[in-house]
């Protein structure tokens, strides 16, 4: 029988974990809290509801976050100078720009700007380069897949992993932290031919297409590990890339709602933590 990988539970002990070494941290007379500044540009409903969950989540852990609400007609170059002087502050230990971006503004410079140091989202160059050598902040969605995966004593170590998408936030660094794992990698996208035999060879099967339902069983290797990034609305109703049918046939799956997402920002939390104390280590080694 199919078991459900509870993203949501797992995350609120990845919170608690982090919550406790803030509190550490405060708990030093010299300490101060770890800081994320957040961007936020426009109206749309979706980034502001986002943003609202990791200003919740920021606040529950003891971290300072600042939102900075900018108007949707900014100019690219006012937009820069925010990130500018974010990076250039050092009580600011990340930056995290929402995406996406109005249309006239132009997210990859912007994104590029940020100190890789301070780049939370682990977007920049330096910092999917990094990815090649276990270094830098990784991207928050596949950094909480693999913790997932791990902390529900999943093997990947020798195991068959296809990825389904070769995006920069997800599929791509998804497939390098699969492979830092050990696990054998096949990577798929909108251009693959016989899309089927290659997930049909998936002991790990990672789903980020952004087509909802997708990937019915007849993907699915009997009790393959299935993996859905995928967030829909669709009726009215949350879904993701994967059908239930296909969930039935795998030995484990996340749900949508409830799987990644729920790790993603727990991974958010994570990587302030880890930025945080990565510049003050830096300070006092000078």
């Amino acid at each position: 029988m199919a078991k459900k990988l509870d993203g949501k539970q797992m995350a609120a002990v990845i919170v608690e974990e982090v919550k406790q070494e803030v509190t550490k941290i405060l708990n030093d007379k010299e300490g101060r809290a770890p800081h994320c500044a957040v961007l936020l540009v426009g109206d749309n409903q979706a980034s502001k509801a986002y943003v609202a969950s990791k200003e919740k989540m920021f606040k529950k852990v003891g971290m300072t976050s600042s939102v900075y609400r900018i108007e949707a007609d900014v100019t690219q170059e006012q937009l820069q100078e925010v990130v500018d002087n974010l990076n250039q502050d050092e009580e600011v230990d990340g930056i995290l720009v929402q995406l996406p971006l109005p249309k006239h503004l132009n997210a990859k410079p912007i994104i590029e700007s940020v100190d890789p140091t301070k780049d939370v989202d682990g977007l920049t160059i330096e910092n999917q380069g990094y990815l090649l050598r276990d270094e830098g902040l990784k991207p928050c969605t596949p950094l909480g897949v693999v913790e997932l995966l791990k902390r529900y004593d999943i093997p990947i170590a020798g195991k068959n992993c296809v990825v389904i998408g070769r995006s920069d936030l997800v599929g791509r660094p998804a497939a390098m932290l699969m492979l830092k794992e050990n696990a054998t990698i096949t990577i798929t996208h909108s251009g693959t031919e016989n899309l089927k035999e290659h997930t049909q060879t998936a002991e790990i099967l990672i789903v980020a297409m952004g087509n909802a339902g997708y990937i019915d069983e007849s993907y699915i290797k009997e009790d393959a590990v299935v993996v859905d990034v995928g967030i829909h609305r669709v009726d009215g109703k949350i879904v993701g890339d994967v059908t239930q049918d296909a969930f039935d046939k795998s030995s484990y799956y996340t749900p949508v709602p409830g799987g990644v997402g729920p790790m993603t920002i727990a991974m958010l939390m994570s990587n302030t933590l880890l930025a945080y104390q990565r510049r003050v280590n830096a300070t006092q080694s000078l």
